[in-house]
């Protein structure tokens, strides 16, 4: 099975597969400094919540990279401001936050020269990186416990691996499932306005040699009212202490209408995602963007120019309508404070995992 490599690092560069030329075409582009990774990001050149970590980090080397001939108080200082600019990419992922927090300590702890504080950043950036490939990798398998030896699945939006540093959240669990010889048909919700599920998972599945068929997101109903969705598989930009979950708008209706018609709604997202320091979903920030997104198609109007426009980025779907959310370290059954709690303080208390909370 040919999975997609859409952001590596070689030779002081970042490479990321550019995401807005998909699927008409196959380009990597390669970023040289913390302005261009900003830019990446915030025009979802690269996007899915650990794939922005991951490239974030990636930018923290290109600073380190354009300021090792300062003076050591100068260089932390002056990463210390790329680290704060690179937060404002985007609001909603909270991988992105958890790992500049990550080197803003390093950098603001290390007493360290600037040779050794560069290598230590650009060792924690390739193991952030590798530790999301591991993670995808965890969650496939965890997965398989929710999935039938054949199965007909939903997805949204895109969840694959293009989103992470590894084979994929949601669709790391169909990969797993079809290495482990499952019989899968997957339905793509096209994923408006930017249509992730269209370009992005359906090029992926294809990609990989898995049966998909697209549909328009106001098809979904129908598809539970006339087909046997055995599952639904969404992914999870930030989760909140209570399990409340932010992921790409369209989310919480299909949660609604999974509720409705009896199917498992399940979140799929590495430990990273949940925040919480935030008790519920409605103190997740949402990104609003830009009201073209929505108006323009090919860069043709789809509507009268001076129509007004409500875009938010993402949805906050309750934890009482998520069946599961599925982590690296295992699944979490109807979702509530108390059980997500009980998950961290509990079963899930090796040094290795505190560690990654913190």
């Amino acid at each position: 099975m040919d999975i997609l490599n859409p952001i590596y690092w070689k030779n002081n560069s970042l490479h990321i597969i550019d995401q807005t030329l998909l699927p008409s075409r196959l380009e990597t582009i390669s970023l040289s400094s913390v302005r261009e990774v900003w830019t990446a990001i915030q025009r979802l050149q690269v996007r899915g919540a650990p794939a922005i970590g991951i490239a974030a980090g990636y930018g923290v080397v290109l600073s380190s990279l354009m300021h090792k001939n300062q003076p050591v108080i100068t260089f932390k200082e002056k990463i210390v401001e790329d680290i704060d600019y690179l937060r404002t990419a985007r609001p909603t992922a909270v991988n992105l936050f958890q790992v500049l927090d990550q080197f803003d300590n390093l950098i603001t702890n290390s007493d360290e020269t600037v040779p050794e504080i560069c290598l230590a950043i650009e060792q924690l950036a390739l193991a952030i990186h590798a530790d999301d490939k591991d993670r995808c990798r965890q969650i496939g398998r965890h997965g398989q416990e929710v999935i039938p030896g054949s199965a007909t699945v939903l997805t949204h939006c895109n969840t694959g691996a293009l989103a992470t540093g590894g084979i994929g959240t949601a669709l790391g669990i169909i990969y797993t499932a079809k290495e482990q010889g499952k019989t899968l048909q997957v339905f793509v919700d096209e994923t408006r306005p930017l249509l992730q599920g269209s370009r992005l998972t359906a090029f992926e599945l294809e990609h990989a040699g898995i049966p998909a068929t697209l549909i328009s997101d106001n098809m979904a109903a129908m598809v539970m009212a006339t087909h046997k969705i055995d599952a639904i598989l969404v992914g999870a930009d930030r989760i909140a202490a209570n399990g409340d979950t932010a992921n790409k708008i369209g989310t919480y209706g299909l949660a609604v209408l999974a509720h409705h018609h009896h199917i498992p709604f399940y979140i799929v997202a590495p430990l990273t995602t949940f925040d919480l320091t935030l008790e519920n979903g409605q103190q997740i920030p949402i990104e609003q963007r830009a009201a073209e997104e929505v108006k323009i198609i090919s860069g043709n109007y789809i509507s009268p120019e001076n129509t007004s426009v409500f875009n938010p980025a993402f949805d906050i779907t309750p934890h009482h309508l998520i069946t599961a959310v599925i982590t690296d370290q295992g699944i979490i059954f109807d979702p509530d404070k108390h059980k997500i709690q009980d998950f961290y303080s509990n079963k899930y208390s090796e040094p290795k995992l505190k560690e990654s909370l913190q």
